[in-house]
């Protein structure tokens, strides 16, 4: 793996057991899967790209709009699902036909597929990408960073 991957993993799992709150992205204290995200990236990367307007829970639901995937597009470099690796960002779509609005962060490919994500009613967690989420993956994005 190379040192900037392994780095946004081990960022991302200093998050681990921070409690889930709907709209934070403060370590330790509460973050939702975006604030996970925005963390990992102000750890790394320093201020955030852009501010992040105030979302409801169903995101941009009743107006159909990708919005969270046309950020990560923004600001992401966006890559081919199918070559997933440790420190790539997965958006999911929780259900079909919804827009896409959960996030989280690859920790391991091998031997059991996991991910870092922040999941309401469990806080900041590392799971498995099992079948289930796996189908749900509708993009797949690297932080912009380069070794040094």
């Amino acid at each position: 793996m190379s040192a900037h991957r392994q780095v946004v993993v081990d960022e991302a799992r200093r998050w681990l057991g921070t409690p889930y709150v709907h709209q934070a992205s403060v370590k330790g204290v509460g973050t939702d899967c975006l604030g996970l995200l925005r963390g990992v990236w102000r750890a790394l990367l320093g201020n955030e790209p852009e501010a992040v307007p105030t979302y409801s829970m169903d995101w941009s639901e009743p107006q159909g709009e990708e919005r969270m995937w046309a950020a990560a597009r923004r600001h992401l470099i966006e890559k081919k699902a199918d070559n997933v690796m440790t420190g790539d960002v997965l958006l999911f779509r929780m259900r079909d036909g919804r827009v896409a609005k959960h996030v989280g962060i690859v920790s391991e490919t091998e031997p059991v597929p996991r991910f870092v994500h922040a999941y309401s009613g469990y806080g900041v967690v590392e799971s498995t990408l099992s079948n289930p989420w796996r189908r749900r993956v509708v993009a797949c994005f690297e932080f912009p960073l380069e070794d040094k």
